[in-house]
């Protein structure tokens, strides 16, 4: 088969490698630039956002697959574009991407059909939103969350209201991340642990995944600010079994459930953003496509075939496949560029790559890297590297990645030493 990877990511890098380990890929094509990534794919030279161009492109070159990374195109229905072009895409519809594309739509998608959730209320102007803030109804801390896709910039969990009347200016009135701004949602802030749980779903069925746990905000022990994911890891007893068939029941059934009764079955990854609170589990957001960090942890853990999988969920037919998972754990470690999650400088060279894929175990998953003119390969990003090792233990996984870490350097590289920390990443975010 030929595979065609959108996205350029440290998730598109882990797709890949994944896809390239199946016997029954050929080729598999990429529009990135991605360092990792051009190691085991040939490049496209056409727009990632070029919808019909890379509809154009797997026409011609008689593309099986089209597996989509990230949840801009998705959001842009790529996956109607190549329907309609009768292409195999894997991915949601753009009507069911709306779970990720708008926050609100989100919220009041689970506030018709009773999926446990923060209390929430939607402003559109600055008026409402600054009273929301200040008349009590949430307390401190709270949350302001940007409605629209904002590249993980768009929520902010205001400790006090000069915090959360700051995120109402740069959201709302000065429209710092644009027309993502437009709208906000202003909600209480969950405490507890937090878990993200993602499903295979072919818009009649599914299959879990592992159970990974993010760590989002900068620096160790959960402080800084929020960024993208800087590191992740997935063990089995994550959860308990009872608090997993809470989460089935409660959420993704009913949410997969409710996609049909509203005309858009799910087809594709659901990625629900859990926080487990004293009263059960309740949703932080959904994602409609795999997580990053997330991705790097759970592909390491899979022992089946990942291209059965993803083109079983394209075809509708994932009733005939069951992925086997590993009972080894995995810990990503990512490794970002100096100043990260704000502004940053690339074009950094990176050594000892090679040095550390040779710790047993682990491999590096590209996240911001490109091939210089010299052909060194350099920074390209502000997450750079996810260092992903599998071990029969999470503290071995966790030790394997930090040997690996210990081999690469890169001017202003900075990590969080505490991924594999079971306690440490209970923010409320």
């Amino acid at each position: 088969m030929k595979i065609l990877v959108l996205g350029t990511g440290g998730r598109e890098h882990a797709l890949v490698w994944s896809l390239a380990r199946s016997s029954a890929v050929a080729k598999i094509y990429s529009p990135s630039h991605n360092a990792g990534i051009l190691r085991q794919a040939a490049r496209v030279e056409v727009a990632p956002t070029d919808l019909t161009g890379l509809a154009d492109f797997a026409v011609s070159e008689q593309v099986d697959l089209t597996v989509v990374g990230p949840e801009q195109p998705l959001v842009d229905g790529l996956v109607d574009v190549f329907t309609a072009r009768g292409l195999l895409a894997f991915g949601p519809t753009q009507a069911a991407a709306r779970l990720e594309g708008s926050k609100v739509f989100a919220k009041e998608f689970m506030a018709r059909h009773k999926i446990p959730t923060a209390r929430y209320r939607i402003v559109e102007d600055a008026a409402s939103a600054l009273a929301a803030v200040s008349d009590g109804s949430f307390g401190y801390p709270l949350v302001v969350k940007a409605d629209g896709l904002a590249a993980g910039k768009g929520v902010v969990v205001a400790e006090d209201e000069r915090q959360a009347r700051a995120a109402i200016q740069d959201f709302l009135i000065e429209r710092k991340l644009g027309a993502a701004g437009a709208r906000l949602l202003i909600e209480e802030c969950l405490v507890g642990r937090e878990a993200s749980y993602l499903v295979f779903a072919d818009g009649n069925d599914y299959r879990s995944m592992p159970v990974a746990q993010d760590h989002k905000r900068a620096f160790d022990a959960d402080r800084g600010p929020n960024t993208g994911g800087m590191g992740a890891f997935s063990t089995p007893g994550l959860l308990d079994a009872a608090t997993e068939r809470r989460i089935l029941s409660e959420v993704v059934e009913p949410t997969l459930e409710a996609a049909r009764a509203e005309g858009f079955p799910f087809r594709g990854v659901l990625y629900c953003g859990l926080m487990l609170t004293a009263a059960g589990p309740q949703v932080l957001e959904y994602n409609v496509r795999l997580g990053d960090p997330e991705t790097q942890a759970i592909l390491r853990r899979l022992d089946s075939d990942l291209m059965e999988v993803l083109a079983s969920v394209a075809r509708g037919e994932l009733s005939h496949v069951r992925p086997r998972w590993s009972a080894d754990a995995s810990t990503c470690v990512v490794l970002a560029s100096a100043g990260y999650p704000g502004a940053y400088e690339s074009g950094q060279p990176i050594s000892g790559l090679a040095a550390a894929e040779q710790v047993e175990g682990v491999v590096v998953f590209h996240a911001g890297t490109r091939q210089g003119a010299d052909g060194q390969i350099e920074t390209a990003g502000g997450r750079v590297l996810g260092v992903t090792a599998r071990g029969a233990t999470l503290d071995e996984a966790t030790a394997r990645a930090y040997a690996a870490v210990d081999q690469i350097r890169f001017d202003g590289r900075h990590y969080r030493r505490d991924i594999g920390n079971r306690s440490s990443s209970k923010s409320p975010v």
